[in-house]
């Protein structure tokens, strides 16, 4: 049956929109030129508009006309769908091949050998305690976190959920929260959605500045300093033992809490000390297994200073009373039995292989990146623009993480990230890279 009229010129205008065309604020055109356009009637195109502002997509005002409404910044930075013909270059994952078959056997264990009411009820103390020994030895293991008992561990619905759950519980509206000058859009999504200030700190070769992040909190004070201190999203960068500690200096001087967030210490070639271990009263360390092994999961882990345990604990109960029981119960499994830390050396050793590809493809492109990280951070030549490049890439079935969304104000940048682990297949993969060096060889060959 062929589609409606006005769900056809609705979806053109859509695709107008994705790639750009149709920017944020834009002022669609009115009923009868668009009809005209379309060779169809003006109530026909007013339905359409209609059924586009039911799906958020326009917004429209009474003599003013129809614009295109403001989209989620998170969304726009960072796309999900995995089309077969295209190539999400934008969402950071795992590569997820055998490590389902592996998660189905566990959840296949976890649920066929015994029946535990705890896992179908409610539970104090925001979870299981063998779910938080679990935990514990994830950290442990993964990160080489310092930590004396599970009871300090909290569970919460992944490592974004424990991000909004710190931010909400020890800042207010209006407050300042230090992250790096290029961060993860979900940080700043979430400090913007509840009503906090994002204050960048400069990133050098290394990472985040102590001495910027000095004095940065001299001036705004802020609540709250988060960092993500291994193969940092965007830049890659991984913070040494001398910075650890010079960052730890920083906090300890100052009235703030750290948030380390520090999903990506499974990519590390040895374990480095995480910053918490040098000032454990006043940091919150987070892990997770989303990137390791699975997003899906949504499993993370919270290690919180010693005063501050009950009062996170409450703040969750509170909230959503606990992470589901069952997923925990799956991951604790994975642990327990090793999978998980052979799942995760397993994403490691993909993550070597397609940075050799991509180096291999990419050569010549100024990029920056770890020889195991999940992304590359590449520099767009200086004469091209980010903006127009994303939209052309987009147009030609390649999903590109534009590099302003992950300055703290938005600023423009010429960098975009590339996502090396969300497309299963590798050699769909290569033939995707080799689009996009056609592409940048294009846009270098127009000077």
């Amino acid at each position: 049956m062929a589609k409606a009229k006005y769900l056809e010129i609705a979806d053109a205008i859509i695709h107008q929109i994705d790639i750009g065309h149709y920017h944020e604020g834009h002022k669609l055109p009115a009923h009868r030129a668009l009809a005209e356009e379309y060779s169809t009637t003006a109530v026909t195109v007013a339905k359409a508009y209609s059924y586009l502002a039911e799906q958020g997509h326009i917004e429209s005002f009474v003599g003013r006309g129809s614009f295109v409404k403001s989209r989620s910044t998170l969304k726009q930075a960072i796309q999900s769908q995995l089309v077969e013909d295209e190539w999400n270059f934008s969402i950071l994952q795992p590569c997820l091949g055998s490590a389902m078959e592996q998660i189905h056997n566990a959840m296949s264990q976890c649920f066929r050998e015994a029946l535990k009411p705890e896992l179908f009820g409610y539970i104090e103390n925001t979870g299981c305690s063998a779910h938080k020994q679990a935990g514990m030895k994830w950290l442990q293991q993964s990160s080489g976190l310092q930590i004396r008992s599970a009871e300090h561990v909290l569970l919460t619905n992944g490592a974004q959920h424990a991000l909004s759950t710190l931010i909400e519980l020890y800042s207010k509206p209006g407050d300042s929260i230090a992250v790096e000058a290029q961060t993860y859009p979900g940080i700043l999504s979430i400090i913007n959605m509840l009503g906090r200030t994002a204050v960048g700190v400069e990133l050098d070769e290394q990472g985040m500045s102590p001495s910027h992040l000095q004095a940065v909190c001299a001036q705004h004070q802020p609540s709250l300093v988060v960092i993500v201190p291994s193969h940092q999203n965007p830049t890659t960068r991984t913070l040494s033992l001398e910075r650890r500690k010079a960052i730890a200096s920083v906090i300890q001087r100052h009235h703030t809490w750290l948030v380390e967030d520090d999903i990506y210490s499974f990519l590390n070639t040895e374990v480095i000390a995480p910053i918490t271990n040098f000032i454990p009263e006043k940091s919150f360390y987070i892990s997770s297994l989303s990137k390791a092994i699975s997003p899906g999961l949504r499993t993370g882990f919270v290690k919180a200073p010693q005063s501050q345990v009950d009062k996170l604990a409450a703040h969750i109960r509170s909230m959503v009373w606990l992470a589901s029981p069952m997923t925990f119960e799956v991951a604790a499994q994975l642990i327990s039995s090793g999978v998980a830390f052979e799942l995760a050396k397993d994403q490691k050793k993909i993550a070597e292989q397609r940075q050799v590809i991509a180096r291999t493809i990419l050569e010549g492109e100024r990029l920056e990146s770890q020889y195991n990280s999940f992304h590359i951070w590449l520099t767009l030549p200086e004469h091209v623009n980010t903006d127009e490049f994303v939209n052309t890439a987009k147009e030609r079935g390649m999903f590109l993480s534009n590099g302003r969304f992950f300055c703290y104000n938005e600023s423009y940048s010429q960098s975009i990230r590339l996502s090396l682990m969300s497309i299963p297949d590798q050699t769909h993969f290569e033939i995707g890279l080799r689009h996009l060096k056609t592409l940048l060889d294009q846009y270098q060959s127009s000077i």
